[in-house]
């Protein structure tokens, strides 16, 4: 199958681009801004699908909405019908052509070029009317609120809020590239009429306070270690988006921990409902723990070395004893109630990892000493 994709260097087109490479199927007819005519109309003839993805939104001069948006579209059209073909097309257009300004009013003379096409060649047509969309490659300091602070948030600048209680409609480029591909299986997509265009969910609409609230937080946690709730929605979306926009060298950083003669203790990442992840190592020898938690409760994990666990139900004194080391991926539970020690009883370092169902509170920390 061969795709052609207008505006290959976008934002959009660049996403897209990299999730159809995987296709063994797909050959890709890359059209940038900067073309010749021959180039566009060999891709046009042989083009099984299109994606029709270039435009300007910000251009030097207005008269470059009506060329680049509309003129370009209508000259992609005319070449199709003269030469009687029929090849489906996904438009990119976007809410502004709702709208009564410049920009607006170019998509939407754009939007019906292709709609009298499908309906005079009698073939597919979807049309997109996008909202903001947010992601890894958007350009910053370009059109992108996103974009933007992404990129000065990461670098230590300032952004501007002019007013925080400013609604965005959003939509995130994995969403947006997922709905794209779906077009390539014309038997289950459907015809788009002048009255119908194609939607993407989720849409997320969120103020510009929240953004950049969420962005000040990303920023922070390598000093809080205490990561939002990114595993999905927006904050998943938006994080992935934030993390893209580090500069390079910024990859890694260092975290503080405690160590003394028994060995080292570092708190690795905090959360506000899954607790924290820490590590520790032990010397030889050296036993650790022994006390009880009325509620906490805590997992570990051996990655190193070997250790013997001991427990004591204190109201029953209870007892048992286990042995965990490297040589067997096992996590053992630190259970409410019962009080605990773990010894390194081999002879080098011992490293455990360590899950707590809360973020450890030096005013409430639910650990109190008591023997083996």
């Amino acid at each position: 199958m061969k795709i052609l994709i207008t505006g290959c260097n976008g934002f959009v087109a660049s996403n897209l681009i990299v999730h159809l490479k995987r296709n063994p199927d797909v050959q890709l007819l890359l059209l940038p801004n900067k073309h010749s005519l021959e180039t566009l109309e060999d891709y046009l003839i042989n083009a099984d699908f299109i994606y029709h993805l270039a435009g300007v939104n910000r251009p030097l001069n207005i008269e470059e909405f009506q060329e680049s948006n509309v003129d370009f579209t209508n000259y992609i059209i005319s070449f199709l019908i003269k030469k009687n073909k029929q090849t489906p097309i996904l438009f990119s257009s976007s809410t502004q052509a709702e709208h009564d300004n410049e920009y607006g009013v170019s998509k939407k003379k754009a939007e019906n070029i292709v709609l009298k096409y499908a309906k005079k060649m009698e073939t597919q047509c979807y049309i997109y009317r996008l909202p903001n969309i947010f992601g890894k490659w958007s350009r910053p300091n370009y059109n992108s609120v996103v974009a933007t602070w992404c990129y000065n948030i990461s670098r230590n600048k300032k952004i501007t809020v002019n007013d925080s209680k400013t609604l965005l409609d959003l939509v995130y480029i994995d969403d947006v590239i997922n709905s794209f591909l779906e077009r390539l299986d014309i038997n289950n997509s459907k015809d788009i009429t002048r009255d119908s265009f194609c939607t993407i969910k989720p849409v997320f609409k969120k103020s510009l306070g929240e953004i950049a609230k969420l962005l000040s937080d990303f920023k922070d946690n390598r000093d809080s270690l205490i990561v939002p709730n990114v595993g999905s929605g927006f904050e998943r979306a938006l994080y992935a988006t934030y993390l893209s926009y580090l500069n390079i060298n910024d990859f890694k950083y260092e975290i503080d921990g405690h160590s003394d003669s028994r060995g080292t203790f570092y708190e690795i990442l905090k959360t506000f409902s899954s607790g924290q992840f820490s590590i520790s190592t032990t010397e030889p020898g050296i036993t650790r723990g022994n006390h009880y938690h009325h509620t906490k409760n805590e997992k570990f994990l051996v990655v190193k070395g070997k250790g013997k666990l001991e427990y004591r139900n204190i109201l029953t004194n209870e007892r048992k004893t286990y042995y965990v080391s490297d040589k067997k991926m096992e996590i053992i539970e630190m259970i409410p109630g019962y009080t605990h020690n773990i010894k390194n009883i081999g002879d080098e370092k011992m490293i455990l990892l360590l899950w707590a169902n809360e973020v450890y509170d030096e005013n409430n920390p639910d650990t109190f000493y008591e023997e083996i």
